[in-house]
């Protein structure tokens, strides 16, 4: 917590009990901090990113084309050229079909060997090319680790920010008070503590909701794992599919591939009131196939409700995420509460902006607690220049990896890429923390976000000009904000 904070409350003229229990707060706190804020800014920032993640990948791979709605004739014949197009590959498990939405007006159709777009009438266009914004998912989801382990570590990030907002709170007597009490001009120091403290204030109940749905969702894995050992030997699907839909029986005899177009038109004679998002084949080409299709249904926080089907296009039955028990519904919500797919494109922006203002407290968190050691003689220039290099670098390297992409294709292993960079970046602030310089890197920022920016409106034909346009504010702002405030 904020330095100046810290000198207040310890001249705070507070009961013994009180004054004990700010105390423990503001250590924990520190603690917590200390002991998980890069990941925590790693998270929220590419967190931030993806919560626009469909925009993004029309933004990365413009020439796409787009539609409004697929017909069900085209989408089996989309299937069908991806299962020939897979010829002489192993046998792909599922074949699913994103199908277009007002942020991603186009349909893809992915295997087991990859993913590719299509045009209105099914036909094959080009490979699935969104590498970055697919790389950008996987850092706030997994870091790039094992899924098992990125997602239990996600969780575990949850349950920490939880506790920093909670010990926040408990450390801050007057928080009602200081609500609205910001002084942004002046000492530098007390700046970045009353931007600290009153955005960690102001969107504290962001920050709870995303940490306790993030934990939920990461260390779901973990008791997952945990049930399927104790009691159905070790087999996972047992348990998700309570929740979410069991598998159906395998017979692994060839067949022709399920009737998709009579699917498709059940599913609009029966329920006409929902929008199918995602249709999959389980087993494709076998006798044991079945297909299910995955619709949002007006007015519920759930991710979807699915459809079951058998591979002639007859109705089996739905799921029960819309209308089944309390908590498999509680479990469909916590997907779109987390990532702010809900309610388009106005509540898209307002969890962009509560997740660059969870940045920000990250951010300057750290940097209060260096200032206050260098003010009390315990200067630390190598943790300074590693913080630096955390906080100005993660997106210098998110912008690098980008053009990388752009240069050398969507199969450039970004992951590697990212962490890689990262490491030298950090070596060298610590090694030598005169290169760390903020100032310097915010500059370098701006300027690439601009080129990123006007190299993509050169190249797009406009589709995309709304992300152009954020990008060149962003650059605008780093650049501002090193200016001298005039009086």
């Amino acid at each position: 917590m904020a330095a100046v904070k810290h000198e207040r409350i310890e001249r705070a003229a507070a009961a013994p009990g009180e004054q004990t229990l700010v105390q423990r707060s503001l250590g924990g706190h520190a603690a917590i901090g200390l002991l998980a804020g890069a990941l925590l800014y790693i998270i929220a920032l590419s967190g931030t990113l993806i919560v626009i993640h469909e925009r993004w990948q029309r933004w990365e791979q413009p020439g796409v084309p787009e539609m409004q709605a697929i017909a069900p004739a085209a989408l089996a014949e989309a299937f069908a050229a991806k299962l020939a197009a897979d010829a002489g590959q192993p046998r792909s498990t599922h074949l699913y079909a994103r199908l277009p939405t007002e942020a991603l007006p186009r349909t893809t159709v992915t295997s087991d060997h990859g993913a590719m777009a299509v045009d209105a009438a099914g036909r094959p266009v080009e490979e699935e090319a969104g590498g970055w914004t697919e790389f950008v998912i996987g850092l706030h989801e997994y870091l790039h680790l094992p899924s098992t382990v990125g997602l239990i570590l996600g969780g575990a990030l949850g349950v920490m920010l939880t506790a920093l907002a909670v010990t926040g709170v408990v450390a801050h007597p007057r928080i009602v008070r200081d609500a609205f009490r910001l002084r942004a001009r002046g000492n530098r120091q007390l700046a970045q503590a009353d931007w600290h403290n009153r955005l960690g204030v102001w969107t504290l109940p962001f920050t709870l909701a995303l940490a306790l749905t993030g934990a939920f969702i990461g260390l779901g894995s973990l008791n997952g794992t945990i049930l399927a050992k104790a009691y159905h030997g070790g087999d996972l699907m047992k348990v998700y599919g309570t929740i979410f839909g069991r598998e159906g029986a395998t017979d692994f005899r060839p067949a022709a591939l399920p009737d998709v177009a009579r699917a498709m038109a059940e599913m609009q004679r029966r329920f006409p009131g929902v929008r199918p998002t995602y249709v999959t084949i389980h087993d494709p080409g076998t006798v044991g196939q079945h297909v299910q299709i995955l619709a949002d249904v007006p007015r519920r926080l759930i991710y979807g409700e699915t459809f079951n089907f058998d591979a002639a296009g007859r109705f089996h039955g739905r799921v029960g995420l819309s209308d089944g028990p309390l908590g498999q519904q509680f479990a469909a919500s916590t997907y779109k509460l987390h990532f702010g797919s809900f309610g388009g494109l106005p509540v898209e922006l307002a969890y962009m902006a509560c997740g660059l203002a969870l940045c920000v407290v990250t951010a300057t968190g750290m940097s209060l607690w260096l200032q206050k050691r260098r003010r009390k003689g315990l200067a630390a220039p190598r943790l300074e220049g590693f913080w630096t290099a955390v906080v100005w670098g993660t997106p210098l390297v998110l912008v690098a990896l980008l053009w990388w992409r752009w240069a050398a294709g969507a199969a450039v292993p970004l992951g590697g890429g990212f962490w890689s960079a990262m490491a030298v970046l950090t070596l060298v602030a610590m090694l030598a923390p005169r290169l760390a310089d903020p100032r310097r890197m915010r500059q370098v920022l701006a300027a690439s976000l601009a080129v990123t920016a006007l190299g993509h409106a050169a190249t797009a034909g406009g589709l995309g000009a709304a992300l152009d346009a954020g990008l060149l504010l962003a650059a605008a702002a780093l650049f501002l904000a090193d200016q001298p405030a005039r009086a």
